[in-house]
């Protein structure tokens, strides 16, 4: 029965080799190394050992996992008729696939496994970045990363073994789909050598870099850590959309255009205030991220189209808010809210310039927003009811005036001037009637939702319940509120 050693040659120049390493390659008449693309092995030969590399294995197989289980069958092979001592890069115990398998399957073989301790790129890694690896350190090799990392892990992640651009590629790929295209990650280089390089890169970039080879790793750091340190800034948004709207980006947002765009503007715009009517303050928090994702977008498409960047949007927003606060960044005192708001409309007014009275209302406006603003400059000439009174009156009018109505214009006529007065009803109530009728939505949908949850429960259908049934349903509902 043979033996099996397994070393390690360490993560650098040879200075970090152990001398047990150093001893079990000398005595030995079979010495195999994983690969021989390593910076110790020109001192191995300098002490004129001689040895074996698999390094052809790698252009022969499909796949890396075909390439492990190649070097492991041909390591114990050779180990059942004589002592081999097995080398492998930094530590034989720290992302060696080669060391693992071997250990599984030298039982079947009936050969026994040493393993020397060895110094690993972690200790250098920790030294050069400021680690310590008792906060949690994931160390995965990048042929298993697709197939472990399934998010983004709570500690900082290591992946070793970025051979090249197209495994740094690969890498990219499933890193961004958890931590985002422009996510900081440290690209670590040759540690431990003359050219050593460590550098901060946006994770976008990694299969970018020309100086990838068999010594590179990545380290990205947990969320956690990089929110404590260094949160992110407008800056990484605007980075991120950038990159999307690309060549090498997202095709999607590629075709978008400030026309195309629109819808999504206005559902992350109810969005939001669907998460403000919930109380909701976490979903709040995710929607305006999304409404802030829209300006960035529109910003970026006109800045390609060289009409204005975000930061001229930023720059004008501020100097708009400067300029129509005199009270607070200027000499001008005011008595109370409702002369900041008249300061506001005639600064505005001055500044829009845009002519009539009703002018600056979009045309794109949801239509009751669109009432609202109609009906709120009108009264600001005085175009308005001296009281609600006579707005209650004008609503009973018009509900008549529906019930009336003989014909399907008619009463699509009628019902128009019922919804528009019913917004100015909204308007001396001093409720927002967009806001009112969202409100009315949720619940329906709550009560609705208890409806369903209840026949459910009971294993009875809507086709099998009554209306008298269901509204009590409804009621029940109701009173939960």
């Amino acid at each position: 029965m043979g033996k099996l050693t397994i070393v390690g040659l360490g993560p650098g120049n040879a200075d970090l080799l152990t001398l047990g390493a150093v001893k079990a390659m000398q005595e030995t008449s079979c010495l195999l190394l994983r690969t021989g693309r390593h910076p110790t092995v020109a001192e191995l030969e300098g002490l004129g050992l001689s040895f074996l590399t698999y390094d052809e294995v790698y252009e022969t197989e499909s796949s890396f996992e075909a390439v492990y289980q190649t070097i492991t069958v041909d390591v114990l092979r050779r180990a059942e008729t004589a002592d081999v001592v097995y080398a492998v890069p930094g530590s034989p115990v720290v992302a060696e696939r080669t060391v693992q398998m071997l250990c599984e399957q030298a039982p079947a073989w009936n050969i026994s496994v040493e393993v020397l301790p060895g110094m690993s790129f972690v200790e250098i890694l920790c030294v050069r970045l400021g680690l310590d690896p008792i906060n949690g350190l994931t160390i995965l090799d990048a042929a298993d990363l697709e197939r472990v990392c399934c998010g983004a892990l709570p500690t900082g992640l290591v992946v070793t073994q970025v051979y090249n651009r197209q495994v740094a590629s690969d890498v990219k790929l499933t890193l961004m789909e958890h931590y985002g295209d422009v996510y900081p990650v440290e690209l670590v280089n040759h540690l431990g050598l003359a050219d050593e390089s460590v550098r901060s890169i946006p994770l976008c970039e990694l299969d970018r870099q020309q100086d990838i080879d068999h010594l590179t790793s990545i380290y990205v750091p947990s969320l956690q850590s990089r929110t404590e340190v260094q949160p992110f800034e407008v800056d990484a948004l605007t980075e991120v959309m950038a990159v999307l709207r690309s060549p090498e980006g997202c095709v999607w947002d590629r075709q978008q255009d400030h026309r195309s765009l629109r819808r999504y503007l206005l559902e992350e715009t109810y969005e939001v205030l669907e998460a403000i009517e919930k109380d909701d303050m976490e979903l709040l928090c995710e929607e305006l991220g999304d409404l802030l994702l829209q300006v960035v977008f529109h910003a970026r498409i006109a800045e390609e189209n060289g009409r204005f960047s975000m930061q001229e949007v930023i720059d004008g927003v501020v100097d708009k808010m400067v300029r129509r606060h005199p009270h607070v960044f200027g000499e001008i005192t005011v008595d109370d809210a409702a002369e900041v708001v008249r300061n506001w409309e005639r600064i505005k007014r001055e500044e829009k310039n845009r002519g009539g009275v009703l002018a600056g209302v979009p045309r794109e406006f949801p239509a009751l927003l669109k009432a609202c603003k109609l009906q709120g400059k009108a009264a600001k000439v005085g175009f308005d009811w001296p009281d609600v009174a006579p707005v209650w009156g004008k609503v009973d009018e018009e509900l008549q005036e529906l019930r009336e109505a003989a014909s399907e214009a008619a009463r699509e006529d009628e019902l128009g001037d019922v919804l528009f007065a019913m917004v100015n009803l909204a308007r001396f109530l001093h409720v927002e009637p967009e806001t009112a009728l969202l409100k009315a939505c949720l619940k329906f949908e709550n009560r609705f939702g208890f409806i369903e949850k209840q026949l459910q429960e009971k294993g009875v259908s809507w086709e099998q319940s009554s209306l008298t049934e269901l509204d009590a349903l409804w009621n029940a509902a109701k009173a939960l509120e």
